[in-house]
């Protein structure tokens, strides 16, 4: 049944599929690059097994590809109550000062005041408590810490320890600005040989920055997908990346984005139906049914069933096409998830209205 007949709303079961375990990436391929693409055609559905290099050719000179710059913050640190006990800290957002918030694993709860001590001397302090989050004071500058001694926050389907390879390998080439605890992993993919290759072929590059938060691995909860409140990222879409989608139309060229955050952070500058430089928090819910203002093609990993990015990549590309995709994929033997395989995908009809 088309999805344009569906009378019943979509549910959390609409966005199902079965993944071998075995699928899911556990190491990053030998060298940057070495992925495989599979492409979709969202107007045809059409379907073509390629590899990460052909975006050379899939790529036209003048479209503008748009990278999110964030940076990863070595995010995780283990440490002790004054009781014993054990804690693990997840970084979810730097503070102003020497506070931060994050994600807690403890066998009790913590409460304002306790004091938790961390590798190489360090105190952290219980200030508040917010929902599942809980903030903390450092007794010295948070970054400066975490980059010293906090392990990389491998997601939770990436079942092995954090290894040294991974500060490097669970980066962007191109991340500079510092404060996200999850890679935008569409980004892993590229090396700086193919942004050299597709900077001569003519293609421009902008980017923006939202800061990918430990709630972006967090489940739908309810089969209610107009109940679900997003988790917030900060995001930056400066002016300059503005001038250059304006460009690009001037052109008539493609604005691509390399993964969800990037077309999570062009969509909320452009809520308005105008694109504008933007500042600040998103809750951007995107599902089926949003009309896309921006984004014209999209770079993007394989996403975890029933997630909130695979909602995403559905609007964009049509629900039945994407999980097609999805299991024309497993039926191939793509790698899943952060370290995984990459797919190239263009709009089904309908899902983009021009700014």
């Amino acid at each position: 049944m088309a999805e344009s007949s569906r009378r019943a709303p979509l549910t959390l079961a609409d966005f199902t599929f079965d993944l071998p375990p075995g699928l899911i990436a556990q190491e990053p391929p030998p060298v940057r690059g070495a992925s495989r693409l599979l492409t979709l055609d969202g107007a045809t559905g059409a379907l073509a097994d390629r590899v990460i290099t052909d975006l050379l050719a899939l790529l036209e000179p003048g479209d503008l590809l748009v990278r999110n710059d964030t940076r990863v913050l070595p995010a995780r640190i283990h440490g002790r109550k004054a009781t014993g006990g054990a804690v693990e800290i997840l970084v979810e957002r730097l503070l102003a000062g020497n506070r931060f918030k994050a994600l807690v694993r403890a066998s009790k709860a913590t409460r304002a005041g306790q004091l938790v001590e961390l590798p190489a001397g360090a105190v952290a302090r219980v200030v508040d408590r917010d929902d599942d989050l809980v903030e903390f004071e450092l007794d010295r500058p948070v970054r400066d810490y975490f980059e010293a001694y906090g392990e990389m926050p491998l997601p939770p389907y990436i079942t092995r320890l954090a290894a040294p390879a991974d500060r490097e390998r669970y980066q962007t080439v191109y991340a500079r600005s510092t404060g996200a605890v999850a890679a935008p992993t569409a980004g892993l993919h590229f090396d700086t040989a193919m942004f050299a290759a597709l900077t001569a072929r003519g293609v421009a590059i902008a980017d923006v920055t939202l800061h990918v938060g430990a709630g972006t691995f967090q489940p739908v909860r309810g089969d209610d997908l107009d109940a679900h409140r997003m988790h917030a990222e900060w995001l930056s879409v400066p002016a300059a990346t503005v001038a250059a989608v304006a460009a690009a139309r001037a052109r008539c060229a493609r604005v691509v984005a390399i993964g969800t955050t990037v077309v999570r952070s062009l969509e909320t500058a452009a809520a308005s139906g105008v694109l504008a430089p933007y500042e600040g928090d998103t809750r951007l819910f995107i599902r089926p049914g949003f009309r896309f203002h921006v984004v014209d093609a999209l770079v993007t990993n394989f996403h975890l069933p029933q997630s909130t990015l695979l909602m995403l990549v559905s609007a964009f590309a049509g629900r039945e096409q994407v999980l097609g995709a999805y299991a024309h994929a497993v039926r191939s033997g793509y790698r899943f998830f952060s370290y995984g395989d990459a797919m190239f995908m263009t709009p089904v009809p309908g899902a983009r209205d021009a700014v």
